[in-house]
């Protein structure tokens, strides 16, 4: 039997993102973390597609190039943090890792996860996903417990990222691999331009449209990004929450980056 299609999320009608708010640094606010909850929660149900339609369908691409470098081993137990609605936690499934789990801050978008697992076409890999409700800078696991650790799209969201980053490095085994996918600002002037162009000025318009949105979502991602941690300063952090062979992997003229780290082995 089909599982039943999650009931659309009813939104506040208070927005999560004014642009008062927006003109501001978005990840200054001490309330960030409630206001990226309401906002997830209101866009859920749309948003598959409108990662599809504004990423002209590269956003899977992205997703498959972060499980590659991740290099997957038969034996791997991967976390996929920040999973919303389960993507990237199919892509390490499919790829062959052993044990998936997806983890969210959202309940409403794990609900569309869990749906999409369960549909009687799924095939088999995704119906072993375990999708759980968590937050990336307090992880309900103990040490040492993945091979992989991912965020796709999210470590942007957290209120702490050197916090969830020491997070990530805790529950990851010697040798395990940390992969986080992340918008970012090509370097290129001219696409530079043409991309906040269209980040600031198409996007928002459109995806809200199809959303029926008005938390301000589609406006607080734009912004979000061009405040957010530069390459070289994630790549900092990454080193000082004590990941070692860290490299970027820049996609799509740089519009997106892969970073991977590893856990370094213990001195013998």
């Amino acid at each position: 039997m089909t599982p039943t299609t999650p009931t659309p999320s009813t939104s506040s009608s208070k927005p999560s993102w004014t642009e008062q708010d927006l003109s501001d640094n978005p990840h200054e606010r001490a309330d960030k973390a409630e206001r990226v909850r309401s906002m997830f929660a209101a866009i859920a149900q749309s948003y598959d597609l409108n990662n599809r339609l504004h990423s002209f369908g590269r956003d899977q691409a992205w997703r498959r190039q972060a499980v590659k470098l991740a290099e997957i081993n038969p034996q791997d137990h991967v976390l996929d943090v920040a999973c919303g609605t389960g993507d990237l936690a199919e892509a390490f499934a499919l790829a062959g890792a052993e044990r998936v789990i997806g983890l969210d801050f959202t309940e409403p978008m794990l609900e569309i996860a869990r749906h999409k697992a369960a549909r009687d076409q799924s095939p088999a890999p995704l119906k072993a996903i375990e999708y759980r409700q968590g937050d990336a800078m307090d992880l309900p696991f103990d040490d040492a417990s993945f091979d992989i650790v991912s965020i796709a799209f999210g470590i942007r969201n957290v209120s702490e990222p050197p916090r969830a980053l020491a997070e990530f490095f805790r529950v990851l085994r010697p040798g395990g691999r940390l992969i986080v996918l992340e918008f970012s600002e090509p370097k290129n002037r001219m696409i530079r331009a043409l991309n906040r162009f269209y980040c600031h000025q198409v996007m928002p318009r459109t995806a809200s449209w199809i959303a029926r949105d008005r938390s301000g979502a589609y406006r607080y991602l734009p912004r979000s990004v061009e405040t957010f941690l530069t390459r070289e300063a994630m790549t900092e952090r990454m080193q000082q929450a004590g990941f070692r062979e860290i490299a970027q992997h820049p996609m799509t003229f740089g519009v997106c980056v892969c970073y991977r780290g590893v856990v370094p082995q213990p001195a013998t």
